[in-house]
């Protein structure tokens, strides 16, 4: 490789690591002109998240927004250092806590992030640094949403912290209520696509979820759970998970 090819690279990983707070190296198999066409992409998607979270809330962050956006009620959003919210993606800020997307936090292309409806305000939503969901997820935080740093998911990945109540059978379901206890991912876990969280979940620290899970309960650290609904089928550490739920072989 010319060497003023490799110092282009090399400028541009600096530029990167210092925008993302973490080194970032670039594939040199990607060629630079294409290289270029991303950045002057990425460029664009910056000045339309300042424009828009200035004209939604009156003050600009630095994000990264494809077009076809929608921000709503974003003075109740907290944006953190170079989040990424590709096409068609849905942010609706109405919440009681707000909602709070960390550094480097990317939401996937036409997911769906939000707390509320008109009739019952939600609670919110936490998303910590280096984390991200991919395409067409939804994330429905009736209850408390919180996702720890470094938490990586795949496609259609759906939140749903809140349950009907359906004791009665002599009133319709949809006015019997609801009951709400937060859904809670915590750092450094891996989820697969079209995972569904149900209310009342807590995955705790480490954690690989199998893709098409449905997941409901306490999940201990380091487990990797699989079904519907999810159960631990081995460990990342076995001592940490008691021999009876590791499925051997």
């Amino acid at each position: 490789m010319a060497r003023w090819r490799e110092e282009i690279y090399t400028a541009l990983e600096r530029a990167l690591s210092k925008l993302k707070g973490r080194p970032y190296a670039l594939d040199r198999r990607i060629p630079l002109r294409l290289i270029g066409g991303m950045t002057l992409r990425r460029t664009a998607w910056v000045v339309r998240g300042m424009l828009k979270t200035t004209l939604a809330s009156g003050r600009p962050a630095f994000v990264f927004v494809a077009p076809n956006v929608s921000l709503r009620n974003t003075s109740m959003a907290r944006f953190g250092k170079g989040v990424t919210l590709e096409q068609g993606v849905i942010l609706d800020g109405l919440s009681a806590e707000g909602i709070w997307l960390g550094d480097n936090v990317t939401i996937g292309a036409y997911s769906t992030v939000c707390a509320s409806t008109f009739g019952l305000l939600g609670l919110g939503i936490r998303f910590g640094n280096h984390s991200s969901c991919g395409p067409y997820s939804f994330i429905g935080a009736a209850a408390m949403i919180t996702i720890g740093e470094n938490v990586i998911m795949g496609q259609h990945v759906s939140f749903h912290a809140e349950n009907h109540n359906y004791d009665r059978v002599d009133v319709p379901i949809r006015v019997q209520g609801v009951n709400r206890r937060g859904i809670v991912i915590e750092d450094d876990c891996w989820v697969g696509a079209n995972v569904v969280f149900l209310d009342g979940t807590h995955v705790g620290h480490g954690c690989v979820v199998a893709a098409g899970a449905v997941v409901r309960g306490d999940i201990p650290p380091y487990s990797v759970v699989a079904g519907v609904p999810a159960r631990v089928i081995k460990s990342r550490l076995p001592e940490l998970v008691p021999a009876a739920t590791v499925k051997h072989g």
